[in-house]
């Protein structure tokens, strides 16, 4: 098949590797449709994540066709569309039944605290992921969800991780009826973060970014106010200035290890990694929040120490909530918001590029050329129809 191939930072490129087969009775194999490149594979390619192998195919975000099924797969059948949640999880273990999928403790035994990830790197379980013609879904009958007839696979592609990030980023903030709400980061998580804001009641909800035309994207998308970075001279002041010298209710990370902003941090985070990831946004959603309000992390941070102001956040009687999103338990309600018209995910999808040109879309995205705001790959067996017989579907 072929599938995306992390040769080293920077390097990726479209090449043939075996295809998956079925390992566990649980399994399914799944042909992808639509896969896409998401902000924290940016942190994968420019080898920021640790245990990135040679040879790792990427993709978190990514639907398709069930292909095959293993014999012990009850809940899903061959030829079903189906959209697959970034998070790899059992649905038993102590985390599952919490809704904990992104901490499942059986997908990714080795670690203390991520569960599995498709296509993330050895450090969240080294499964491979979909940007690629097929791709193995360990646990089949848990984590996928078959595809309403209703829903456009633009959508139900974006379901997979982008809109329920955001949206458990303004849930983690415990957003109250006329709060206002900073988001840092106009990235799809930032602009899903801002609209699901709105739908959580703030009152004002402002996107703070460097880059202008995804300023313009999301103030137009988010219906909410925008701040170009580069033209304040102190985040924390200019938050405080622009509410009554109060601070925000809330205050969001939609941004996470590679935040620009400050020359230091970008130097021992990113460059030098003396620290895991810029911690620039954690220290302006800290000093920029007001005093007892909550800070909301969904940003990617690795592992294990970064310089975070945690002082400030104690004496400011602060709650920092934080998490990988729990996909599944937020499938239902976001469908609804979908089918009633309060979000339109694909609206944000600015490129679709064919798989065998990864390499160049990886550029295009990393480097926010041509007003690029989320990037579907297109595997060239997506419209592929394989024979199945009357007995496999029913």
């Amino acid at each position: 098949m072929l599938a995306m191939n992390y040769r080293g930072p920077y390097r990726v490129r479209a090449e043939q590797k075996p295809d998956p087969v079925i390992e566990h009775p649980g399994d399914a194999i799944v042909r992808v449709t639509r896969a896409c490149i998401c902000g924290s594979d940016l942190h994968l390619y420019h080898g920021l994540v640790p245990d990135t192998r040679v040879g790792h195919t990427f993709g978190h975000e990514f639907i398709g066709v069930v292909e095959e099924v293993g014999p012990g797969v009850q809940n899903l059948k061959v030829g079903q569309k189906v959209l697959v949640p970034f998070n790899l999880f059992c649905g038993s273990c102590f985390f599952c039944d919490r809704e904990l999928f992104g901490n499942c403790h059986n997908t990714n035994p080795q670690a203390t605290a991520v569960g599995g990830i498709y296509g993330y790197s050895h450090t969240a379980g080294g499964y491979d992921g979909g940007q690629a013609e097929f791709v193995r879904v360990p646990m089949a009958d848990v984590g996928p969800m078959v595809i309403p007839d209703d829903l456009h696979d633009d959508d139900a592609v974006l379901l997979t991780d982008c809109v329920p990030t955001g949206y458990q980023a303004a849930e983690m903030g415990d957003i109250q009826e006329g709060d206002t709400v900073v988001v840092f980061g106009a990235g799809p998580v930032g602009i899903f973060a801002a609209k699901s804001a709105w739908l959580m009641g703030a009152g004002r909800v402002i996107v703070v970014d460097h880059v202008d035309y995804r300023l313009e994207f999301v103030k137009r998308y988010a219906q909410c106010e925008v701040v170009n970075f580069k033209e304040v001279r102190d985040m924390a002041e200019h938050i405080k200035k622009m509410t009554d010298w109060m601070g925000a209710d809330v205050c969001i990370d939609a941004v996470g290890c590679e935040a620009a902003g400050n020359a230091m941090q970008t130097f021992t985070g990113v460059y030098t990694m003396m620290q895991a990831g810029a911690a620039t946004v954690l220290h302006w959603a800290i000093n920029s929040v007001r005093k007892g309000g909550n800070v909301s992390i969904v940003g990617v941070y690795g592992p294990t120490f970064n310089a975070v102001p945690i002082g400030n956040a104690l004496n400011k009687g602060l709650t920092l909530r934080m998490n990988q999103a729990s996909v599944r338990r937020h499938l239902p309600r976001l469908i609804e918001h979908i089918r009633e018209g309060r979000l339109n995910p694909k609206e944000i999808i600015t490129h679709r590029v064919p798989l065998e040109e990864v390499s160049d879309a990886y550029h295009i995205f990393s480097s926010k050329l041509d007003n690029c705001i989320k990037t579907v790959l297109i595997p060239p067996s997506a419209n592929q129809v394989k024979a199945v017989s009357a007995s496999a579907l029913h």
